[in-house]
């Protein structure tokens, strides 16, 4: 569940199949407010057009879309008659576009193709709002998903660098508090090459940030780390003396982070 912010109104963007669905229900308070909106989504619904490009939209992607029962909606659409609830349209029709949602994030959910129809008819500069609005938050989230994947990277990648702590550093019947003290001098061999200081100053520097100096690391910093505890457990596995690794990683982290920042440079000037 995400929030999005289209001319000072609040909707609601959640994943439902593994697919964005945005609030209809939120978006219709930006035309009359929270008590005419479920009024404004039924009058949306009772347009022939509306009617025509929900259904083509179904069968274009739900094979059990029942086609019958739509011609019999697209028929009588636009009647002063006709009046149509979204939940009438998803159980007669076995709709996937549009939800209905009960509970604390209730209202009637669209696809995001369909919500972007719906903009319209709140007005044309909403919908255009929307559609940027939306696109942000899925940029954000590929940024976010990025470094989420590039911290996982770093985390596995420390598995190889503390085996080779084990088997390499540690003598036997080590006791735990020996074996943490290890570790975490080798964690800050890296810290050290990488950020320029260890875990503790970082944590006395930083006294209201939660978690570690990693968190908070950039996705080139990040790569930089996984690349560096690859080579830091291959120098361990060659006798290297810490104070000889630590000057190697330091060096290198030098390096690759220049290459690393022009080339996101580069990139951004295309």
């Amino acid at each position: 569940m995400a929030k999005i912010i289209v001319q000072n109104t609040c909707v609601t963007v959640i994943s439902f199949d593994q697919q964005d669905y945005i609030s209809l229900t939120d978006m219709a308070t930006a035309k009359e407010g929270d008590n005419r909106s479920a009024d404004i989504i039924k009058n949306w619904l009772r347009n022939r057009y509306t009617i025509e490009f929900l259904g083509t939209w179904e069968m274009i992607h739900n094979p059990a879309f029942k086609v019958v029962e739509f011609d019999h909606f697209k028929m009588n659409a636009g009647l002063p008659s006709f009046v149509l609830s979204a939940s009438e349209w998803i159980s007669k029709t076995n709709a996937i576009g549009i939800v209905v949602k009960k509970g604390r994030y209730g209202g009637t959910y669209a696809h995001k193709d369909i919500a972007f129809e719906f903009g319209s008819a709140i007005s044309v500069p909403f919908k255009l709002y929307l559609i940027e609005e939306f696109q942000r938050l899925k940029a954000d989230e590929q940024k976010l998903l990025g470094w989420s994947a590039k911290r996982e990277l770093a985390k596995l990648n420390y598995h190889i660098h503390t085996d080779a702590i084990k088997t390499h550093l540690l003598p036997a019947e080590i006791t735990k508090e020996q074996m943490s003290r290890v570790y975490a001098d080798e964690a800050d061999v890296l810290n050290v090459a990488m950020f320029g200081l260890t875990a503790r100053q970082w944590r006395e520097n930083n006294p209201g940030l939660k978690g570690n100096i990693r968190d908070y690391a950039t996705i080139n910093e990040l790569i930089c780390l996984s690349n560096m505890e690859n080579l830091n457990a291959v120098f361990i596995e060659q006798g290297l003396a810490q104070s000889e690794r630590l000057m190697k990683l330091n060096r290198i982290a030098i390096h690759q982070m220049k290459v690393l920042e022009n080339w996101n440079n580069r990139d951004l000037l295309k």
